[in-house]
């Protein structure tokens, strides 16, 4: 069975913007992300959930199935940290604490490579490479399973400018941010290579699912 290369649960607003342009350790997303990601985190199987409820159906789905079958990460750098440019220290281990909610091997993508360090049951490996070379990278550590491509959107825009992606699911948000940096301009853009189903959810969430043709 082939290992696929699959993007989860990637939220951007309605006109396909996932980040602002200004980010820093303060506001890593560049402005206020909670309508993006309020979905997932209302659902029952939220991972950081504290008290007992939230929703089912549709949206707790694709939260739970977020780690099925997923054997490593890869992500851009701009995900695992606020620092840019050579690293000014190794002290900064990403945004997770001491417990990262990957569970796997992580390739960070970056042209400032620095040595891997293991924190629980995840190591994070910083690599610079082409896509074709680093996601082959990754399946050779995924113990068989898919590879997710965890974003951002520079770095997802890099695997699909590569034709390497198989699986998409995007959730759309009900806002509209006007600026920053954008997935696409409009989903059809991707048709001539993937099929698409777009499911909305009583949330207002539209889940857009695209696979390769």
């Amino acid at each position: 069975m082939s290992q696929l290369l699959r993007v989860q649960n990637f939220s951007v607003s309605s006109d396909g913007i996932a980040a602002g342009e200004n980010q820093t350790f303060e506001n890593p997303f560049g402005f206020d992300h909670t309508a993006l990601f309020a979905w997932a985190g209302a659902t029952a199987s939220w991972p950081n959930r504290t008290e007992p409820g939230g929703s089912r159906g549709l949206d707790d789905y694709f939260t739970r199935d977020f780690a099925h079958n997923i054997g490593a990460e890869i992500m851009g750098r701009n995900k695992f940290g606020p620092q840019r440019g050579p690293w000014e220290n190794h002290d900064w281990l990403g945004w997770w604490g001491d417990e990262p909610p990957f569970h796997t091997p992580v390739f960070v993508l970056t042209h400032h490579v620095r040595p891997s360090f293991t924190l629980s049951d995840t190591t994070f490996h910083f690599v610079d490479g082409e896509p074709a070379a680093v996601l082959e990278e990754a399946r050779k550590s995924a113990d068989g399973k898919d590879v997710r491509l965890g974003g951002g959107v520079t770095t997802i825009r890099q695997f699909l400018d590569a034709d390497l992606v198989d699986t998409m699911h995007v959730a759309v948000a009900p806002v509209t941010l006007g600026s920053g940096l954008r997935l696409w301009e409009t989903p059809d853009e991707l048709r001539d290579r993937f099929e698409l189903e777009i499911v909305p959810s009583a949330s207002g969430m539209t889940h857009h699912l695209f696979w390769r043709k």
